[in-house]
């Protein structure tokens, strides 16, 4: 999908780590006093979306309208799977609502796009990508499928990635010899400065040469994946294990059960990043290690989800300090996994020693 193509995801690069600097450094103003780190990631992950994703002007979308499509969007989604009475007050009434108030805000969006022809600063996101596509295929242009499309870039591009990334904070502050080991290789490589300094800035490259980063986001994914598991339906009669599944029927796959059962994993409940460092990596086998699904349907933003985590973990660790205020948290799901408690934390800088 050239919407997540590599070098679209070069593009992408330089709004992302804006957008987490400027989320740091607000925490870092908040002087060590408890932030709830769920929500508050929810929101840079939330307005990374809207911006490198949607193409929302960060200039033009204010604090306020910015809240109210975060609590849209929450809404939507705690009413994702209400029970189908379209009554006033009920949970389908109010999701629907919800998602007729997104779509509302991505029309005025989309309808800007195609009456500015050329993207605002040069660079064009990913639905402006997925309309061209659209174009060039000689289809015409139906906003009801491009509604539809972007709900589905903000949902994949923010929920998930929230989750992911406050388990990272969650990991990281847990183990501190593997984030010691992060800023020693962030040092190793000339990126371990202040933000004050210009030399920060991160590309596709930079980023691709920092293994064992990478290491540790893919242990983070194996031990606490976003989203639970995946359906899929089968396209004919066959049999699993014994079982005969029925063609047409739904199966249900889960990505947890998946990491917990795999053989090929040792020590499976151990945070151990090295794990994926060896010559032949435990995530060899290719239905063992699943955070992102499998075969033809896995999904298509995960090379953006892996950059944007990469990106987020090199920010974070060259600046800041944290410390998880309640231990190590309870998790839910519903339907992406989370922190009961919304993970209490107290944010320091970086003194960039180690």
């Amino acid at each position: 999908m050239k919407a997540f193509s590599r070098e679209a995801l070069q593009h992408y690069v330089p709004g992302i780590q804006e957008e987490v600097n400027a989320c740091l450094a607000r925490w870092l103003r908040s002087g060590g006093s408890c932030l709830l780190v769920y929500p508050e990631v929810k929101r840079l992950m939330f307005r990374i979306a809207m911006r490198i994703l949607l193409g929302f002007e960060p200039r033009h979308t204010d604090q306020d309208s910015e809240q109210q499509l975060v609590e849209a969007f929450e809404e939507m989604i705690r009413n994702l799977f209400s029970l189908p009475i379209d009554v006033p007050f009920s949970g389908l009434y109010r999701g629907l609502r919800a998602r007729n108030f997104i779509h509302a805000k991505i029309e005025e969006n989309i309808r800007a796009k195609m009456a500015r022809k050329q993207p605002a600063g040069g660079c064009k996101d990913a639905l402006q990508l997925l309309m061209e596509h659209t174009q060039d295929n000689g289809e015409p242009l139906n906003m009801q499928e491009l509604k539809e499309s972007a709900t589905e870039l903000l949902f994949g591009g923010h929920e998930t990635t929230a989750s992911a990334a406050t388990s990272l904070i969650t990991f990281l502050g847990l183990h501190r010899a593997v984030l010691q080991k992060v800023r020693k290789e962030l040092q190793m490589k000339g990126l371990l400065c202040s933000m004050n300094q210009d030399d920060k800035q991160l590309d596709i490259e930079v980023l691709e040469q920092l293994k064992y980063t990478g290491c540790v986001i893919k242990e983070t994914l194996r031990l606490s994946p976003p989203v639970p598991g995946g359906f899929r339906v089968a396209l004919k009669t066959f049999e699993l294990n014994g079982y005969q599944i029925p063609k047409g029927w739904n199966v249900i796959y889960s990505i947890c059960d998946t990491h917990d059962v795999a053989d090929l994993f040792t020590n499976k409940d151990e945070f151990d990043p090295d794990r994926f460092m060896s010559p032949s990596p435990e995530d060899s086998s290719r239905f063992s290690f699943i955070p992102f699904g499998g075969g033809l349907r896995s999904c298509v933003g995960k090379e953006f989800a892996k950059i944007l985590l990469k990106i987020f973990t090199v920010e974070l660790a060259r600046n800041c300090d944290w410390q998880l205020l309640n231990g190590p948290p309870t998790m839910k799901t519903g339907p992406i996994v989370y922190p009961v408690d919304n993970l209490p934390t107290k944010f320091i800088g970086f003194n960039g020693q180690i």
